[in-house]
């Protein structure tokens, strides 16, 4: 009533205004005639209408050329032959990681054996002597008896020695037989009478074509008090296979650890070796062919995948900002002309919510580009980050299809279920989380040490995930060790009851809920779905896209709050 009133009386509307001290407002109203208000809000009804229009409809009413559909398509095609490419080569560089440790284990860890779990053990004094003198010896002999093209890392011109390094307790008096100990729990590293905290092996140590052993080095350890022993040892290689990729060739250094542990000191040394690989650029290197061209072609490749990003990432920013002003407007005009706050869901819809997911995939794009482009000239070697980078984006390009199938009617039926069932799903999975939680600690803290699948927060996690889909149930089962009856026992109450609590009754609402939603949306599909204010505000709007109606309003458009300067100001 009060808008027609306005509508009718401008004086009516001039007493109105003032009443809500907007003198601007006042002014605005009092210059414009009934018609003129009534063109202007026609004006912004064909300009919500024309913003939400899809690529298509928009080229139908004022010609514009679907730009950012162009540039994504593009886009998929680029970043997916990018990552395609770069993907092929992180593959080489993984694999000759892995298998680089895996020879390591096999030359310094005698008797090594490739197993499922990795244990690795010695159970005698004997055999912890024999393993480090082995290891010791393979270092020495390492030009001579390895396949690759492995080498002692250099500083300046001297080679780096393997270090051989003792952790024990300060002091330990331990007579198990008369259940006695004294102990002083500080370790110490070395051998604490003479202060040798490490024992260092030159690569060029003369062998006399014998073994390095006890009577050469006069090297013992105190078992009573040993708790881990360390040899560390510097290698360096090159990756060849790269060169077969038209690639050019890493360098890289390794940095192993074998470590004898003793910690438990329960009769058992288990042994592993740890490899640290760090990349680094050749320093004089010279391959003979078209290597070199091959990397000019993909860099310029890159770089101009990262332009056509960057032009992607300008023209989406361009529509979120220009979003944001229409959302300013319509919420501006609601108030000052119909009296009322515009709902958040409303405001929401001026937000596209696919063109953030665009601007963050090109964000990702430009910078892993730039970091390909680095590792290609050899100035950086981050394979890992890169990867982590160009993935994301390549995958967040392809959601973003999606939102182009949305704009067909048999095509957006999941977008829709998935955007109505997302705030219930985040809701019941914060209230199925917390039940979830408590059986990870739970069967961490009992299960963890009697069975292998519970020794860790997160394998716990892992272990309980797969059971809600259903994986290696009998297996779970059949590993609880039987050693405690009592804990036996609960492991059957707690398994039981997760799998009934999680798979028949968690799992089966957390579908219903999604098959609700998914009716729910089909039902509105066929009937229609209920409409928002801003929904109707639009629809009374009837110009069709080819009617040409847009065409007028964008040559010559009245703004609806240039209050100060009177109507006649252009937006």
């Amino acid at each position: 009533m009060t808008r027609l009133a306005e509508m009718e009386n401008p004086e009516v509307a001039v007493s109105s205004c003032s009443a809500h001290n907007d003198e601007n407002l006042c002014s605005y109203k009092h210059h414009l005639s009934v018609s003129q208000e009534r063109l202007l809000e026609d004006q912004l009804r064909r300009k919500l209408k024309f913003f939400f229009m899809n690529p298509c409809e928009k080229f139908w009413a004022r010609g514009r050329k679907p730009w950012k559909l162009g540039i994504q398509l593009l886009k998929i095609a680029m970043v997916t032959i990018q990552l395609v490419v770069f993907g092929l080569s992180n593959q080489m560089v993984v694999a000759f990681k892995e298998e680089n440790t895996v020879a390591f284990k096999h030359l310094f860890l005698k008797g090594y054996m490739d197993r499922m779990d990795d244990t690795y053990a010695v159970y005698t004094q004997t055999d912890v002597y024999d393993q480090i003198f082995f290891a010791i010896n393979q270092y020495l002999q390492l030009p001579n008896i390895s396949v690759g093209n492995h080498a002692y890392e250099k500083r300046g011109a001297e080679e780096t020695a393997l270090a051989v390094c003792q952790h024990f307790y300060k002091r330990g008096i331990i007579c198990p037989g008369n259940d006695t100990f004294d102990i002083d729990p500080e370790i110490v590293t070395g051998d604490e009478p003479n202060l040798l905290y490490c024992l260092y092996i030159e690569p060029m140590t003369p062998l006399d074509n014998t073994t390095v052993g006890k009577h050469n080095l006069n090297f013992t350890l105190d078992f009573h008090r040993l708790v881990m022993v360390q040899l560390m040892f510097n290698l360096k290689a090159i990756n060849l296979q790269t060169v077969r990729h038209h690639e050019l060739p890493d360098c890289y250094d390794f940095t192993l650890t074998i470590v004898f542990d003793n910690k438990a000191h329960s009769g058992r040394i288990k042994i592993s070796l740890d490899n640290d690989i760090a990349i680094r650029e050749c320093k004089d290197w010279h391959v003979s062919g078209s290597i070199q061209k091959n990397t000019h072609y993909m860099m310029i490749f890159d770089a101009f995948v990262i332009l056509t990003c960057l032009a992607s990432l300008i023209l989406c920013t361009r529509s979120v900002v220009k979003g944001i002003q229409l959302q300013r407007e319509f919420v501006s005009f609601f108030l000052y002309y119909y009296k009322k706050e515009v709902a958040f869901s409303d405001q929401m819809e001026f937000v596209n919510g696919w063109y953030i997911l665009i601007m963050v995939s090109d964000v990702l794009t430009i910078v892993g580009s730039t970091l390909k482009m680095e590792i290609q000239a050899k100035s950086l070697t981050s394979y890992d980050v890169c990867s982590i980078l160009l993935g994301t984006s390549t995958m967040l390009v392809w959601l973003g299809v999606i939102r182009y199938l949305g704009f067909f009617r048999k095509y957006n039926l999941l977008i829709l279920t998935l955007r109505a069932a997302l705030p219930n799903v985040m809701r019941f999975c914060c209230c199925a989380a917390m039940i979830y939680l408590g059986y990870c600690f739970c069967g961490w803290i009992v299960l963890g040490p009697y069975h292998v699948k519970f020794r860790s927060l997160n394998m716990v996690s892992e272990c309980l995930f797969s059971l809600i889909n259903g994986d290696d149930m009998f297996a779970t089962f059949a590993k609880m060790q039987q050693k405690s009856y009592l804990v036996w026992l609960f492991s059957r109450i707690y398994l039981y009851s997760f799998i009934s609590l999680f798979i028949y009754m968690v799992l089966s609402l957390f579908i219903a809920l999604i098959t609700d939603t998914y009716e729910t949306v089909k039902h509105y599909q066929q009937d229609g779905f209920p409409e928002t204010e801003l929904q109707r505000f639009i629809s009374q709007c009837k110009d069709l896209p080819n009617s040409g109606r847009y065409r007028l309003d964008e040559e010559s458009s009245v703004s609806l709050f240039c209050c100060c300067n009177g109507p006649s100001e252009r937006i």
